[in-house]
């Protein structure tokens, strides 16, 4: 009876919650039929093919359901009936798919998966397990055992062959696990490239045999707590660095295999001939003033003054100049290159500062018998060696949108457009490959609520102007524009749960932005799918920001006065708010309207609020921050 009851509950649950399509990224086309799919130990998984891959992702979904609590074989089902259910998975050619695209239709006593490709498979898999009750999610005493599924047509494709993030791993140390984790939740939700951050000033974190230095001395640097910048004081002398790690190339290899697991392809960086100062504290030789270094604890090591202009204190630049820096990235390169069996390798070579270039007086002597007119074709020269380098691994380069830089950059080099859309509208005209990832769309390590309950960085991104990203510049042909990708960089951010948190909702975002059609896209529809996914991140135990819930606050002077406006752009909300330091806020302002914030020892407090209940956290900001704010 306990039983019973427990499962009539679970099937009420599984037809409220799934009474609508709640799949992110939203599917090409999705149709709703009157059938209804019991998922239970009467069901099995029939694969109708011989394809290693196709039966390797019908066994992870089956290992999903297992820690969900239910139990069922791979087998082969002749007629499926209701005591004999079936999720069948087959390729079956369809010219409309793609590698990646796959039909899903959900029928009373079997479920039918096909694809044209492995891949199409996996992300058939991953709409399908979105199809299930959240409790499926669950990997502990909550899990489920049966779900009900809504019976559907789905017709799937993905509008970019390119759908990545990328982490940081050089500013903060990621272990095995903890990366595996991360490349979970991307699976879950159909990206299908990891761009790996794996070099920077702040560490080395890829074993480089030939090179043993780089990981001995660059993947170590003295501890220190608390924001980068001038409170963490330089390496004290005889201080042992003592935090950090890397990942050996055993190790590489298993996250490479357990990627493609997931149908991810792994991006490896290593970020070059700037931000080097790790691999200069190994090999001080390759600088252009051979002096001692140290792998930076996250100190201020240079002055920043606006428009991206900015002058380095400690020299972190490989020397252009010098021969041994080309056989130093041979070496490197070779053992990527060996490692990572994907296409691309990412140089870097972003935000380098060419000022000791400029100073040295044998780069000088270098650059005329060179002919070179300046220091960006310097940096040209460099961008074009190391691409001959990588070439001759049989790979392809890609570089952060400097590498367009003074002209000359091989028509086979892929660009990465961070500086807004400007380099890959340049580079896509040139002819290039381009990757986008605009700081103004894609920077998910930027601050997305008030930043006054958030950890305040240079920057905002909210998760409306993610969802606003368009890939597609009208002034390109899309052809060249292979897709788009979210960047986290890790100063602030320490551990896997914050970085979660950063990454997600706004991953859910690009996740649409990079599959789904342009034409489906809509915030409304996004934001009510995205409040039932915040659900599954709970019931995962995954940190998920909830940001959005809360009230954006815009603050201006008119006649002297301090006006404020409270906006929030989650359907179905209402915004309360005080002024007049009293609490709790939901017995305060219904807000209408722009209001004046009077002058005295006082601030604002304001919640959203949904049927009497408060979504996101109270917002308490006292008048003086507030005028800091007036736009």
């Amino acid at each position: 009876m306990k039983y019973f009851k427990k499962s009539f509950f679970l099937l009420f649950l599984s037809i409220a919650g799934l009474a609508q399509n709640n799949i992110i990224p939203a599917p090409v086309n999705y149709e709703r039929t009157d059938a209804m799919f019991m998922l239970d130990q009467q069901t099995a998984i029939d694969v109708k093919s011989e394809n290693e891959e196709v039966r390797r992702y019908a066994e992870l979904f089956q290992a999903f359901l297992t820690q969900g609590g239910l139990q069922i074989p791979l087998k082969s089902v002749e007629s499926p009936d209701r005591m004999n259910k079936a999720i069948v998975v087959q390729l079956s050619p369809n010219a409309n798919l793609g590698e990646e695209g796959y039909t899903l239709e959900v029928q009373e006593n079997v479920i039918n998966l096909s694809a044209n490709a492995p891949a199409g498979i996996f992300n058939g898999f991953q709409t399908l397990r979105q199809l299930l009750p959240r409790q499926f999610e669950n990997t502990g005493d909550g899990a489920v055992g049966l779900g009900m599924i809504m019976g559907c047509k789905i017709t799937d494709y993905p509008r970019f062959g390119w759908r990545g993030l990328m982490l940081d791993v050089s500013r903060h140390f990621f272990t095995v696990d903890e990366v595996k984790a991360y490349l979970d939740k991307m699976a879950q939700y159909k990206f299908n490239v990891f761009h790996w951050h794996l070099t920077d000033d702040e560490g080395w974190r890829i074993e480089i045999k030939s090179l043993p230095k780089l990981t001995e001395v660059g993947a170590w640097r003295v501890e220190r707590f608390g924001r980068f910048g001038d409170t963490r004081p330089y390496p004290q002398e005889g201080e042992k660095a003592t935090y950090g790690g890397f990942y050996t190339q055993e190790q590489i290899k298993d996250i490479i295999r357990y990627a493609e697991d997931r149908n991810i392809t792994i991006v490896p960086e290593i970020d070059m001939p700037g931000h080097s100062m790790a691999a200069l504290a190994a090999y001080p030789e390759l600088s252009v003033n051979k002096e001692p270094k140290f792998v930076n604890p996250g100190s201020k090591f240079a002055e920043w003054y606006g428009d991206g202009h900015f002058e380095m204190l400690i020299e972190n630049t490989l020397n252009p100049a010098d021969e041994k820096v080309y056989e130093f990235v041979d070496k490197v390169m070779t053992e990527v290159a060996e490692l990572f069996p994907g296409k691309y390798i990412h140089m870097g070579g972003d935000e380098c500062y060419q000022g000791y270039w400029e100073k040295d007086a044998e780069v000088q002597k270098f650059m005329k018998k060179n002919k070179l007119a300046d220091t960006h074709a310097l940096q040209s020269y460099f961008v074009s060696r190391v691409n001959e380098i990588i070439q001759s691994k049989g790979k392809t380069m890609i570089g952060w949108d400097e590498v367009l830089e003074g002209g000359d950059l091989p028509k086979s080099t892929a660009v990465m457009s961070w500086r807004g859309m400007k380099g890959g509208i340049e580079a896509a005209k040139m002819g290039h490959e381009v990757v986008m990832t605009p700081t103004t769309f894609a920077y998910i390590d930027y601050t997305q609520g008030d930043k006054s309950v958030e950890n305040p960085i240079y920057a905002s991104l909210s998760l409306e102007k993610t969802y606003s990203f368009e890939p597609v510049p009208d002034e390109v042909e899309a052809k060249y524009i292979l897709g788009g990708q979210g960047n986290l960089w890790t100063e602030v951010i320490p551990n896997l749960p914050f970085a979660m948190y950063m990454t997600y909702p706004r991953g859910l975002a690009l996740a649409e932005t990079f599959w789904s059609p342009k034409e489906k896209k809509d915030w409304n529809s996004f934001i009510n799918r995205t409040e039932q996914h915040f659900m599954r991140f709970e019931v995962a135990n995954t940190n998920i920001s909830k940001a959005v819930y809360e009230p954006i606050i815009k603050l201006k002077k008119e006649d002297g006065k301090l006006i404020c406006e409270l906006e929030n752009n989650v359907p179905n909300t209402t915004i309360y708010y005080t002024i007049d330091n009293t609490y709790p806020v939901h017995f305060g302002q219904k807000y209408m309207g722009a209001f004046e914030i009077p002058e005295g020892n006082l601030g604002l407090r304001t919640q959203t609020y949904r049927n009497g209940q408060p979504l996101g956290r109270e917002l308490r900001i006292h008048r003086d921050d507030l005028i800091k704010r007036v736009e």
